[in-house]
């Protein structure tokens, strides 16, 4: 079994390495980010000095930063997304997406701070601050700007604007603001209606660490129409909206459909899940409802959620026979 620090929300990584090193979870942090920029506060060409009310507690940027070290994989997605990639100097070793990302052996979940100001950041980007980062930085004079797992979309529209207003592209944040927006939408449209939740069995790994409905994913989901199985585990909430289940808790809800988000790390497939002692019997695999997703897309919360939600309506659009 593969740890699955590298492709999790931050604090659900640190959870799962510190007792399983597998995947597990903890509380998301809400639509964190979702208040806007205080004090000097940027207008949409992206003026400075400004200080943004991020999930830490204020940042403040002196100037259009030249120099940008991210330190996590959905924040560099977002950097790019809008157009501040060309200020991206180096980015943590699980940023392997967009390719041209300067990927270095910089690690998100245990910082070095040496290491990071070598490269004489003017803004250093992260998905949480565990280690207390952002005041091991403050004595260097650069600035933290931590950008957590939301709780839904509208936490993720938040946080693109306050890496707009930090980077100077505001404008062009609220730009991608607005194109995630319309095509979440247009996909939510095309999903099938049914009278009733489809039941979904979402899993993390093959040691069937899951989600709930009250996750970012699970948010996601629910905008189609689909309810988790895990949501009436128990120790749900305990753990965050992350729990594992059990092999027999799964085959007793029999949900309407199986989506992997371990295809990549774990190698897991339809032909892996048919194999799994009783599994054969459940509904989602005798139709076939079985939805293979990326890895990465299924952990980042930035500009490729709507290929996610692509992926599951496609799947459920064939399963209907449309």
């Amino acid at each position: 079994m593969r740890v699955l620090s590298h492709r999790l929300p931050a604090v659900v990584a640190v959870t799962a390495v510190t007792a399983l090193c597998a995947a597990c979870g903890t509380s998301s942090t809400g639509d964190s980010g979702s208040a806007s920029a205080a004090g000097g506060a940027a207008t949409a060409a992206g003026s400075f000095p400004v200080t943004i009310a991020a999930a830490g507690g204020p940042v403040r940027v002196k100037s259009r930063p030249a120099t940008i070290v991210s330190l996590s994989p959905t924040a560099t997605e977002m950097l790019y997304a809008i157009g501040a990639g060309s200020q991206v100097k180096a980015v943590d070793a699980d940023s392997d997406y967009p390719a041209q990302a300067p990927r270095t052996k910089l690690s998100g979940l245990q910082p070095n701070v040496e290491s990071i100001v070598a490269y004489k950041p003017a803004l250093v980007v992260v998905s949480f601050d565990a280690t207390a980062l952002a005041k091991r930085l403050a004595t260097f004079s650069i600035p933290v700007l931590d950008l957590p797992a939301p709780s839904g979309p509208s936490g993720m529209y938040s946080e693109f604007d306050q890496l707009g207003q930090a980077t100077g592209h505001l404008a062009a944040a609220e730009r991608e603001d607005t194109s995630l927006r319309g095509q979440i939408s247009q996909i939510v449209a095309q999903m099938p209606r049914h009278t009733k939740p489809l039941t979904y069995y979402y899993e993390l790994d093959q040691t069937y660490y899951s989600i709930t409905s009250s996750t970012f994913v699970g948010s996601l989901l629910k905008l189609l129409g689909m309810k988790s199985i895990a949501d009436s585990a128990s120790g749900a909430a305990a753990a965050g909206g992350y729990p594992q289940l059990s092999g027999e808790y799964i085959i007793k809800a029999n949900p309407d459909y199986i989506i992997l988000a371990d295809t990549v790390c774990c190698q897991q497939s339809a032909a892996t899940v048919v194999k799994r002692p009783g599994w054969s019997s459940l509904a989602a695999v005798k139709a076939g409802h079985i939805v293979l997703l990326n890895d990465d897309i299924a952990s980042r919360w930035g500009p490729r959620v709507a290929d996610l939600l692509r992926t599951v309506v496609t799947a459920v659009a064939k399963g209907n026979g449309k």
